[in-house]
């Protein structure tokens, strides 16, 4: 990612956790970043690992990714699995890249909520004394209970079975893709979502019935 920026004494740090507000700030910083022709980096922290993450979550991960890379951002940066305070990761990131702008949303949606409130911000402001703060107001978005379409994932396979794509929880010889399956709720059958890598991209097909259903038409092509 990135370009070589005309001003590299400014640097803009966005930071994202979850949530549909993710887009404007990224937005918001990468606006800042062509203004000042600085670099802009983009940071997301998560105490669960990748794998852990829901079908929603995965794809708001997915957009961000894809967003960073059409508005060249220096680096899409990742800490998941992460057990240290939010605002010590945020000082390293800081400190690693030089930043000395950093946009924070305030939602009601994530941990960044605590952003909002005094305490977490005044222990950012002893952390991180040298750049300046921009919290962005955004809308509110409450979860409907009902939008929760998927179980949490789980290590599943694809295998080859006669010419067409089976998920598989088992792993065997056979197994061409390995990823992660979100089954949707309220079905005894394997419908859903499997997301996995292929060549350094993340893609998905839709399962029904245990059978991928027409991979030419997914985000990913399903090499034969």
């Amino acid at each position: 990612m990135g370009k070589v920026k005309g001003r590299m004494d400014e640097s803009i740090l966005v930071c994202v956790y979850y949530g549909p507000n993710g887009e404007r700030l990224i937005r918001r910083g990468h606006k800042m970043a062509s203004i000042m022709d600085c670099p802009l980096y983009i940071l997301t922290v998560d105490p669960l690992p990748l794998d852990d993450f829901d079908a929603e979550k995965s794809e708001y991960m997915d957009k961000w990714k894809q967003l960073a890379d059409e508005l060249e951002v220096e680096e899409f940066i990742i800490h998941d699995n992460e057990k240290r305070p939010t605002a010590k990761v945020i000082k390293e990131v800081a400190h690693k890249h030089n930043i000395t702008q950093i946009i924070i949303g305030q939602t009601a949606q994530s941990r960044w909520e605590e952003i909002t409130k005094g305490s977490f911000m005044n222990v950012l402001l002893r952390e991180i004394t040298f750049v300046d703060f921009h919290v962005v107001s955004v809308a509110r978005f409450i979860k409907d209970e009902s939008e929760e379409l998927f179980e949490k994932g789980v290590r599943a396979y694809l295998v080859e079975d006669r010419g067409e794509y089976r998920i598989n929880f088992t792993l065997s010889k056979e197994v061409r893709f390995e990823g992660i399956f979100f089954k949707e709720i309220g079905t005894d059958f394997n419908n859903g979502i499997f997301k996995y890598m292929h060549n350094n991209k993340m893609c998905q097909v839709h399962i029904v019935d245990d059978l991928v259903t027409d991979p030419l038409s997914m985000s990913c092509k399903v090499d034969h």
